[in-house]
């Protein structure tokens, strides 16, 4: 036959568990180590996230940017069509490669409380329309 093993009463009206099956605290402390973690990780992701949207909108600015070029819009028209897209802080570069009008965008981003400092970049190419 086995023995359950039963709750020690100590001197008090108070039930008690044995000294060895207390665990007072134990979650909490487990969480507290793990939740800066966790905190760490999910800044991580979101930073991740939007470098990846801005990095979307950044390419599809230098692309707006050269089709506009290759129509035969002022550089300034050039220039104010990829900022829209872009952002007010984007960097706008309207050149010429010879056979090609190129457009260059880029914009900082910043880290998560300012620890790190990340730039999205994106060029497009166009052939510029005849007659223009």
């Amino acid at each position: 036959m086995s023995r359950r093993p039963r709750p020690w009463v100590g001197g008090g009206s108070r039930l008690r568990l044995p000294p060895g099956d207390r665990e007072g605290g134990g979650v909490t402390a487990e969480l507290a180590i793990v939740l800066p973690g966790v905190v760490l990780l999910l800044v991580a992701l979101l930073t991740a996230a939007s470098a990846a949207l801005t990095q979307v909108r950044v390419a599809d600015a230098a692309r707006a940017g050269a089709r506009a070029a290759a129509l035969g819009e002022s550089s300034a028209v050039v220039s104010d069509v990829a900022q829209e897209l872009a952002g007010a802080g984007a960097e706008v570069v309207v050149g010429d490669d010879g056979r090609y009008v190129v457009v260059e965008v880029s914009t900082e981003l910043d880290g998560p409380l300012g620890l790190a400092d990340l730039r999205a970049r994106a060029s497009a190419r166009a052939v510029p329309e005849p007659g223009e």
